[in-house]
């Protein structure tokens, strides 16, 4: 499988379309990044206290270029998820493999952002489906991870559907050895 950081791969289904974040989608990631109802769904875990929510377009084209420019240093993956339907950006995908000395070691960490309205198991569920059988292999892996707050049913639904379980175990902060909860993983 090819490195993601050197020639990124594009995944398309009939609806949706993930590829490499871009300057050009700040527009309508801001409508994601500044959508109240979708900030609690995000996993900023071990963040530095970015909780994502952007009130200014200027902070999404700042995220943006902090994501591009964590990516040249091959720390991690952001894809764009453009709704083929309506020509726009509905969210983004981050994908990396995790490096610690906690359960989650050599882990692909996958952080999944999307606009309000498409928090629905049918959209996540085709979503991930495009991403999650080649993670593993992208990533050198064995194991991906993803939070998924409990008030997060629909999400739920789609990542059990994809056969992800709950995990008990806590994933450590790297900086701050803060204690995150609320994983689900899908062993290879």
């Amino acid at each position: 499988m090819q490195n993601p950081y050197e020639n990124c791969p594009v995944f398309e289904s009939e609806t949706y379309r993930l590829r490499l974040i871009e300057e050009a989608d700040a527009p309508d990631l801001f409508m994601v990044y500044s959508d109240e109802k979708a900030v609690p769904y995000f996993n900023s875990d071990n963040c530095n206290g970015d909780t994502f929510h952007y009130t200014l377009p200027e902070h999404m084209q700042g995220a943006i270029a902090a994501w591009k420019l964590e990516y040249s240093r091959q720390g991690f993956v952001r894809w764009t998820i453009v709704d083929k339907n309506l020509s726009c950006a509905v969210g983004t995908i981050e994908l990396f493999n995790r490096k610690a000395d906690d359960y989650f070691n050599d882990c692909a960490i996958l952080r999944l952002d999307l606009r309000s309205d498409y928090e629905q198991e049918a959209a996540i569920y085709e979503i991930l489906s495009l991403i999650v059988p080649q993670t593993c292999a992208l990533f050198a892996c064995q194991m991906i991870a993803t939070k998924v707050k409990p008030f997060a049913a629909e999400r739920r639904a789609a990542v059990e559907r994809l056969g992800f379980t709950a995990s008990g175990e806590p994933l450590i902060g790297g900086h701050d050895r803060k204690v995150y909860t609320d994983y689900f993983v899908l062993h290879h």
